[in-house]
């Protein structure tokens, strides 16, 4: 296992990212494996600043082109200063969220086309893609109500039920169209049972890229 890997971690609001994420680093560091944890958008200083622009609730309505093209700006950012590098080097890297985030949150939860951002994906990106993206699925009511127990909410978390209904649909929808790289995971179960399937996830993963 001499070449990096590329993990991205998708879900919904409330999924359990940040929590699962850290898991995925501890196995892979326990196999003796240098591991950068990143995320989108952000990642970089610069990407960072967008990401602020990005979350932050303000008074002037955002375009949805605008919205897109500073995901994408960001996300170029993201990958030719960390994530290449860092497989280039022979690290794994895991990304809270990345491209398929784009396809759910702006193409289907903004209505833009799932198709549009796919086309903007491969004109920017080609077929630069994670190696496995752990898709956390769950239902958008246990989504909210764990929002609800948070801080103020983002620009995002403010959207209503259908939004994020459309989010889910096009997550999961995605991970049928792409067997080989998705794994779902029911992420409505009590933790220790989330943990256990993302845990098998990435044992099943380390050991095929383990295999000559």
């Amino acid at each position: 296992m001499a070449s990096g890997r590329f993990i991205s971690v998708e879900g919904g609001e409330g999924a359990g990212k940040s929590t699962n994420i850290e898991g995925v680093r501890a196995r892979l560091q326990a196999a003796g494996l240098r591991v950068v944890v990143t995320r989108e958008p952000g990642g970089t200083p610069l990407a960072e600043e967008i990401r602020k622009l990005l979350l932050a609730p303000r008074e002037e309505a955002v375009c949805d082109d605008t919205e897109l093209l500073l995901v994408f700006a960001a996300r170029m950012q993201h990958v030719e200063r960390v994530i290449k590098p860092a497989l280039a080097r022979g690290d794994w890297v895991i990304s809270d969220r990345f491209t398929d985030a784009t396809i759910a949150y702006q193409g289907a939860g903004r209505r833009m086309g799932v198709d549009r951002v796919q086309a903007l994906r491969t004109l920017l990106l080609g077929d630069f893609a994670p190696d496995l993206t752990l898709l956390l699925d769950l239902p958008v009511d246990r989504g909210m109500e764990r929002l609800a127990g948070r801080g103020a909410p983002d620009r995002f978390e403010m959207e209503d039920r259908e939004f994020f209904d459309r989010v889910r649909a096009a997550y999961l929808q995605l991970a049928a169209s792409e067997p080989g790289r998705f794994r779902v995971i029911d992420a409505a179960r009590p933790l220790p049972a989330v943990q256990a399937a993302v845990a098998q996830a990435v044992e099943a993963f380390l050991l095929q890229s383990a295999a000559p």
